[in-house]
């Protein structure tokens, strides 16, 4: 059976290919987050976890998903301590496409990732700047977004994508 192409691994690629001469290495594909694409790689002295975001039919903006099994088999939030240096989330969507590369400090700043007393969260809902007439809540949280965000449709500046990954 043919492998299919992860999309978000052919967005990661194209864009590190732009910027430097570094080499994705010791990509892992983790099996229970495959439905987004869920994968760790390094690229020179950074590590990374991915996701592909999906389009609901109900809300607005894009859902991801990301947990990992504990000794219980239970599903838990990625902990601070044990996550890779950044958190790539990508978004293909018909004619629309991007990347959110969030450091990990803003994720643990947020409530994503679990630290100390701070349970975390297991996934989250994200909104591209084409995501518009947003709700109050989802219009801060887009605000806070866009900051980590790379559009794809628009010209794209070297320098924002290296200051974001690297």
């Amino acid at each position: 059976m043919a492998q299919k192409s992860l999309i978000s691994l052919e967005l990661v690629t194209n864009m590190i290919h732009q910027t430097t001469n570094e080499k994705i290495e010791a990509l892992h594909l983790e099996k229970q987050n495959s439905e987004y694409e869920g994968m760790t790689f390094k690229i020179g002295q950074f590590s990374y976890r991915s996701r592909l975001a999906k389009k609901t039919p109900n809300k607005k903006g894009y859902f991801v998903v990301f947990w990992e099994k504990d000794q219980h088999h239970h599903n838990t939030p990625f902990k601070f301590d044990d996550s890779p240096d950044k958190l790539i989330i990508s978004i293909k969507d018909g004619l629309h496409s991007g990347q959110f590369i969030f450091p990990k400090a803003i994720l643990v700043a947020k409530g994503i990732l679990s630290y100390e007393r701070q349970l975390g969260k297991m996934a989250m809902r994200i909104y591209p700047n084409w995501v518009s007439n947003l709700n109050p809540t989802a219009r801060r949280t887009q605000l806070w977004q866009l900051d980590y965000f790379i559009n794809y449709d628009k010209k794209i500046s070297p320098d924002m994508v290296r200051a974001l990954y690297f």
